[in-house]
């Protein structure tokens, strides 16, 4: 039986979508784990975000201590002395890895109350487990982390591929290969990149081999739904959330344009998803009250917090916060979105050396407005040369093209959203970009050169 399993994957017909598959994992796990690409300056690849990694590296050494759900399961920082601020210096980031590698013990512990820390508690599980020394250990991490990110992202190219061709997989490949937010997030133990991504390849997967309405179970689709949501939020919280739920959304609205689903439908798949991520937030956050209340003494401690946070990161009123928060609160709305779209997306300056301040600065960066610009170009090119597709193709190019459009409301939604938090993490948040208008942006690139190439349009 393990003959025949072996010998169906490897027909000559898998062997593309297999390649495609290897390749995908291969480049892109050599740039998150290590920045091989060079598409990151190794400097800010190397510290990165390795302020909130800390919480993991607090987490495991607490775990050691006392237990994997000790202090609620939640990440924290650790010290060797009693300290009062939930955020701490950058030598005391340090002690956070000193510790882990060094088999040392903290005096105090500091929780973040702010999503339940799955992804400290697994990685304390294997640090039990894995009969390894601390530095390889962490290098472990390291690895599981780059690959799973790898392979999530692989997951949405290898769709791209069986969607539309190898030509169109390429390009979105390219976009991920090039994406320097990509990558400097693609290893980072806190951020888990992976979680993101999966309820959206969860959608993509499920429609794609339920094109038949007889055959997509309502049921069956809520439950998937609920699972990808809440290990999302078991594994990094609820840490661009919006995002990641209207991201979710992409392949249905695909999929609705492409089947020409009624309007029954549409409403149906939609109250679905909604009832099922809505059911997935409302568990993790009754385990994070859970677990604020096992550290403060009371579940109604952690709905304080939760919503104390909610307020914070949002558009609350600025005199009920901390001056930093106030700040943000007060920060426009429109310039907060204008500072996002002026971010960058690969800097060529990574590769070549030029003198000339301007074009360093504004011709080899870039920049996701420069994409956007690309994209509405791409666009409008695809769309009125449409007319003369390939009968099969017409209505997939239409699909493609609207839902490049909406899926860039995911970031939007958080850069608008969550306002305050948007603008204090300036330093982070362009991730969003691609989460995933970026690589639906190129995939209508490659689908416009793919028809072209492959004379699909009528000579008039």
């Amino acid at each position: 039986m393990s003959t025949t399993f072996v010998r169906q994957i490897f027909q000559t017909e898998n062997i593309p979508k297999i390649s495609i598959w290897i390749a995908s994992v291969l480049l892109l796990f050599f740039g998150f784990y290590a920045n091989t690409w060079h598409v990151a300056h190794q400097e800010w690849f190397d510290t990165h975000q390795r302020d909130t990694e800390g919480l993991i590296m607090g987490r495991m050494v607490k775990s050691r201590q006392h237990g994997i759900l000790s202090a609620g399961g939640l990440n924290g920082y650790g010290t060797f002395e009693k300290v009062e601020q939930q955020w701490i210096s950058s030598s005391q980031v340090e002690n956070q890895y000193s510790a882990f590698l060094n088999n040392l013990s903290f005096d105090e512990y500091g929780t973040y109350k702010s999503q339940p820390g799955g992804q400290g508690m697994i990685f304390s599980l294997l640090d039990k487990l894995l009969p390894l020394s601390p530095t390889i250990k962490l290098k472990s991490f390291y690895l599981l982390t780059a690959l799973l990110s790898a392979i999530a992202l692989t997951a949405i190219i290898g769709w791209f591929y069986e969607e539309f061709d190898w030509i169109v997989a390429l390009f979105v490949l390219a976009s991920v290969v090039l994406s320097q937010w990509l990558t400097v997030f693609g290893k980072n133990l806190w951020w888990s990149l992976w979680a993101f991504y999966l309820p959206m390849i969860v959608v993509m997967y499920y429609l794609k081999q339920n094109r038949d309405t007889e055959n997509r179970l309502p049921i069956k689709f809520g439950i998937l739904i609920l699972i990808s949501v809440f290990i999302k939020c078991f594994i990094n919280g609820f840490e661009y959330i919006t995002t990641t739920l209207v991201m979710m959304v992409v392949p249905l609205v695909y999929y609705a344009i492409l089947d020409k689903w009624n309007r029954e439908q549409c409403f149906k798949f939609a109250f679905i998803v909604g009832i099922g991520s809505g059911i997935a937030i409302f568990l993790g956050l009754t385990l994070l009250c859970f677990q604020i209340g096992a550290v403060k003494g009371s579940v109604s401690d952690g709905i304080k917090h939760v919503v104390y946070s909610f307020g914070k990161r949002t558009h609350g009123q600025a005199e009920n916060f901390d001056k930093i928060y106030a700040a943000s609160l007060k920060a426009s709305t429109i310039g907060v979105v204008m500072a996002y779209v002026k971010g960058v997306f690969f800097d060529f300056n990574n590769y070549l050396s030029i003198t000339n301040s301007f074009i360093t600065k504004h011709i080899m960066k870039v920049r996701y407005i420069y994409l956007i610009g690309f994209f509405t170009i791409t666009s409008v090119l695809l769309y009125f040369r449409n007319s003369g597709a390939a009968t099969e193709n017409r209505q997939q190019n239409i699909a493609l093209i609207w839902t490049t459009w909406f899926a860039a409301l995911a970031p939007l939604s958080w850069y608008v959203i969550f306002k305050a938090h948007s603008q204090i993490h300036l330093h982070m948040s362009f991730l969003l970009w691609q989460m995933p208008f970026t690589l639906f942006g190129f995939a209508v690139f490659g689908v416009l050169l793919s028809r072209i190439l492959k004379k699909d349009y009528q000579v008039a």
